[in-house]
This record gives C-alpha cells, sequence and structure tokens, in this order.
C-alpha cells in the first residue's frame, strides 16, 4: 500500500510539471517576475552545481525541496550571503524546528538589495538629484513529515514582494516536495520539487498615476484629467526539478557523492545540473559541479562551472554544530559570483 502511495505521489509530480509548465521551442527568458527566486541558496548546493534537489540535508532545502527538512533531527539555522552580478546583495536565512513525529517545521527570508542609483529623465540625463532604490522579500513558512522511513514530503507557503521607487508589486506561492530513499546503487536517493506556483504580480504606485488633457484643441480644456497606467502583469518564476543522488563511496572515514538534477523551468529551456560532494570524517569537504548543462543556447547559461569547500566544527562545550561553507560559480562574461553560508545545529 505504502508504494502504491509513493509511485502515485511521484507520478503526480511528474504529470502536474508537464500540465503547469507545457513544452515549448520558444525561450522565454525575461518574461516572469521575481527572478530573485531563481538565484540558489547556500554554498553547500551551489558548490555541488545546484544538483541539489535529491540531497536537501541541511536547511537550505527548505529553498531546493522542502521535504528534506523532515530529515533533520536537530534545530538548524542557516545564514547565507552572496554576492550577485553588478554588486547586487542576496542574503537568505532559514530555520528548521523538527517536532518529532509532528513532521518539521520551517521559516526563511530571502532579501534581493543593491545600492541605491540617481533618477535620470529625458530632460534631465544626468540625474535630477533625487535617488530611488529597488529590492525584493520574500517570506516563507514551511512543512513537512516522513510518511514512511524512506518517503518524505513537504509543503512551503510564501509571500513575495518586489518594489523599485515609488512601485510595488505582491504575490502568494506554493512550494511542493518529495524524497524518496531506495536500496539501489548504495542507496540512491530520488528528489522532486516544484517551486513558485502562484499568483502573477503588477507594478503599482503613484508612477503609474499621470495627467492629460481630454480636448487639447478646445478652449476651456484642462490638461489636469488624472489617469492610471495598467500595467502588464507577470507569472512567477516557476520551476520543476527532479533529480537523484547516490554514495560512490561511503565508510567510516571517507564519502564519496554524485548527484544530478533536471530542471524544467517556465522562462528557459530544460537542462541538467551536475554535482559532486568528497567528504573526509564528515569534517572537511570538497565539492564541483556545473550548472545547466544541455541549454540549448549556451550564451544563455553563461558559463556554469563550479567548486566550493565546507568545514564541520563542534561548538565549545556544547554539542551544537556549525559549519561553513563557501561556493563560486564561473558566470562567464558576468564573471563570478561568491556564495558564503553558515549553519548553525543546536
Amino acid at each position: 500500500m505504502e508504494k502504491k502511495f509513493i509511485i502515485k505521489t511521484i507520478l503526480t509530480f511528474l504529470s502536474l510539471s508537464f500540465v503547469i509548465f507545457g513544452q515549448t521551442d520558444v525561450s522565454k527568458v525575461g518574461t516572469v517576475a521575481a527572478t530573485f527566486l531563481e538565484i540558489g541558496a547556500g554554498a553547500t548546493a551551489n558548490g555541488m552545481g545546484a544538483a541539489f534537489v535529491s540531497r536537501a540535508n541541511d536547511a537550505s532545502a527548505l529553498y531546493w525541496n522542502v521535504a528534506g527538512i523532515a530529515d533533520l533531527y536537530q534545530n538548524e539555522f542557516i545564514a547565507i550571503h552572496t554576492n550577485w552580478i553588478a554588486d547586487i546583495n542576496f542574503d537568505y536565512a532559514g530555520l528548521v524546528l523538527p517536532l518529532g513525529s509532528f513532521g518539521s517545521l520551517g521559516f526563511s527570508f530571502t532579501s534581493l538589495s543593491m545600492p541605491d542609483d540617481i533618477v535620470r529623465t529625458v530632460d534631465q540625463p544626468e540625474g535630477t538629484g533625487e535617488y530611488f532604490s529597488a529590492g525584493d522579500i520574500a517570506l516563507s513558512v514551511s512543512y513537512a513529515r516522513k510518511l514512511t522511513d524512506r518517503f518524505s514530503v513537504g509543503f512551503t507557503a510564501k509571500y513575495i514582494q518586489e518594489s523599485i521607487w515609488h512601485e510595488s508589486s505582491s504575490a502568494f506561492a506554493i512550494d511542493a516536495g518529495t524524497i524518496f530513499r531506495t536500496d539501489l546503487f548504495g542507496g540512491m536517493v530520488i528528489g522532486a520539487s516544484i517551486s513558485n506556483f502562484g499568483t502573477p504580480m503588477k507594478l503599482s504606485g503613484i508612477d503609474t498615476r499621470t495627467y492629460e488633457s481630454v480636448a487639447p484643441t478646445q478652449l476651456g480644456t484642462t490638461d489636469q484629467v488624472p489617469y492610471v497606467i495598467d500595467l502588464d502583469s507577470w507569472n512567477l518564476p516557476l520551476l520543476f526539478r527532479i533529480g537523484v543522488s547516490t554514495d560512490a563511496i561511503k565508510n567510516e572515514d571517507y564519502r564519496w557523492t554524485v548527484a544530478v538534477d533536471a530542471l524544467h523551468p517556465n522562462d528557459d529551456y530544460e537542462s541538467l545540473n551536475l554535482g559532486t560532494e568528497f567528504a573526509y570524517k564528515e569534517t572537511f569537504f570538497l565539492r564541483a559541479g556545473y550548472q545547466s548543462l544541455y541549454l540549448v543556447d549556451n550564451a544563455e547559461a553563461e558559463g556554469g562551472l563550479t567548486f566550493g569547500i565546507g568545514i564541520n566544527s563542534k561548538v565549545l562545550f556544547s554539542s551544537d554544530i556549525v559549519k561553513f561553507d563557501y561556493a563560486y560559480r564561473n558566470f562567464g562574461r558576468l564573471n563570478g559570483v561568491n556564495f558564503f553560508s553558515v549553519d548553525l545545529k543546536f
């Protein structure tokens, strides 16, 4: 009975991905809102080329595959900072609270910020003396539970907001994920997730209000008739991931894990992420990977080679564990991006 339920759940995920996303031969890059949701959270996952949907073994599972938090048995807090492209800062914080047989709760906060910039107009291209700001945030609440000793499911509800100067937009979305552990090939793990299934976003604010004359050629008319510009709405960046991982080598001292994810987004072509992690006594970690493999237009991928390191350490005079991770991803013509994470288990 349990096996039938697990198989039906996985098939449902696969079916939903094709119904929701569909198939297309046309790239839709740049046709969605809230693209900051596509920035991968955490140095561990990014060091492995973002092939993490089946691993999802730390608090960053809140981003990659929420079902993974069901396998965490200690409270865990993660803080992430990424020096993103063009002096943009990406920050992420997540907290996981295991609640025994009830399951696990999770909370996360995502922020994208950038320095203020000069307001320029056609008449004043050097600046008006004003500055504008832009930024994005997302707040999430998650729940996951192990349905069997091999199968976990999880769900996330999130609130998303984008703003630029006097305009803002908001949306609500959900994520869902599953993880299934097998006895094949040294304990192969299968993971799947759907991210950012939610409402569209439309900017609004005082700058969409303007004035016009209804009859400019007639005497006595006014040019102060107010109207509001109706902007287009944009969908969220939906993404379906399915991946597998396994330990090619595992003993008391060494572990070598390999992973692969297949991605099916609604704003780009399908692609693969490959990753690997070598661990020594689960204390020192070396990682490498490649993102966006087989992307139809390789120029869109802008590189993709990644590597990273990590160190586990016990906090003095306690059983708490703190983990420091770093990762680097090559973005080709856009240079590289650095990822930093601190993970505390308590």
